[in-house]
């Protein structure tokens, strides 16, 4: 009952963004802007492109909002868009020309002083920016599988099996105690 409920806000929400109702597209997207900061982050590793990435996300859902149906959810929808516009950005020409692989640009939103998660940290920067990504989704963002798998492009099924691939690249990094 209460998920019916949240579906006829989110339908009517949607509606309403679709005839240029900013307060409304705020409301469906704009919840999700600190997820879709930390994903692109995951992805650019750069805050400062990870921001780009997501503000031109947002105009992208603005003007997308067509493709947004109706019952389905706007996180996973708008998490998707901002991972596409990663990919669009890493593919661009200065990701391919310029490469500094001794910084670490990660933003302190991630930097924690044990030395677990440092290992963690230096494990998870290794990794390609496919199998990160699966990996953020999953256990930072705590998505379901069948969210990740919308990001992603896949069924559930098929997200449970990149972040278990993902996971078991990440292993031989990693000291264990």
């Amino acid at each position: 009952m209460q998920d019916l409920a949240v579906n006829q806000i989110q339908i009517s929400r949607v509606s309403a963004a679709r005839t240029g109702d900013r307060t409304a597209f705020d409301e469906l997207v704009g919840v999700h802007l600190e997820a879709g900061y930390r994903v692109a982050l995951a992805i650019l590793r750069d805050p400062d492109e990870a921001r780009d990435a997501v503000q031109e996300a947002a105009f992208k859902a603005w003007r997308r909002l067509g493709q947004l149906r109706d019952g389905r959810a706007a996180r996973p929808w708008f998490l998707t868009i901002v991972a596409n516009q990663c990919r669009s950005v890493r593919r661009g020409r200065w990701w391919s020309v310029v490469r500094i692989p001794s910084v670490d640009r990660m933003s302190a939103d991630f930097e924690t002083p044990s030395a677990e998660s440092a290992d963690l940290q230096r494990g998870l920067a290794r990794l390609a920016p496919e199998d990160r990504l699966p990996l953020f989704l999953y256990f930072y963002l705590d998505l379901p599988l069948e969210e990740v798998g919308v990001v992603l492009g896949l069924s559930a099924a098929g997200a449970k099996t990149r972040v278990y691939r993902a996971a078991r690249k990440l292993r031989p990094g990693l000291e264990l105690d």
